[in-house]
């Protein structure tokens, strides 16, 4: 089942989803071979029924693709929402390195040596003893 959804809705859904220690685990193992949520709940100290809910929310994330396969329903993770959650990640850390330049570039211009690193300037220690 395809849902659509928008960006913000989408964003919120796949870091929600992987907010969660049990849930990025689920996600590893499942990049790794598909497992059968009876598979799944047996590595996890929980019950079948809350990790049925985890595959639940790794599914509405995209995370995950549940097939079925005779009488199981095997898990198997989704590697291109993956690689969506990096370049989210990758747009954030883009914006915020452009951020400390412009801020270092207006520190520069503002004191015409740079950001000050605490130190006293070699006249100051003169004149303070």
């Amino acid at each position: 089942m395809v849902v659509r959804q928008e960006p913000a809705e989408r964003t919120d859904r796949l870091f929600h989803a992987l907010a969660d220690a049990t849930r990025r685990e689920i996600v590893a193992l499942t990049l790794r071979g598909d497992h059968s949520v009876s598979e799944l709940a047996q590595r996890f100290p929980m019950s079948f029924a809350a990790v049925q809910k985890h595959v639940a929310v790794l599914e509405a994330a995209g995370l995950v693709v549940k097939q079925r396969q005779g009488r199981e329903r095997r898990v198997r993770g989704n590697p291109e929402a993956l690689q969506e959650v990096h370049r989210l990640l990758d747009g954030l850390a883009q914006t915020w390195v452009g951020r400390m330049d412009r801020i270092d570039a207006l520190l520069t211009g503002a004191t015409g040596t740079g950001p000050q690193t605490g130190s006293v300037a070699p006249q100051e220690q003169e004149t303070s003893q």
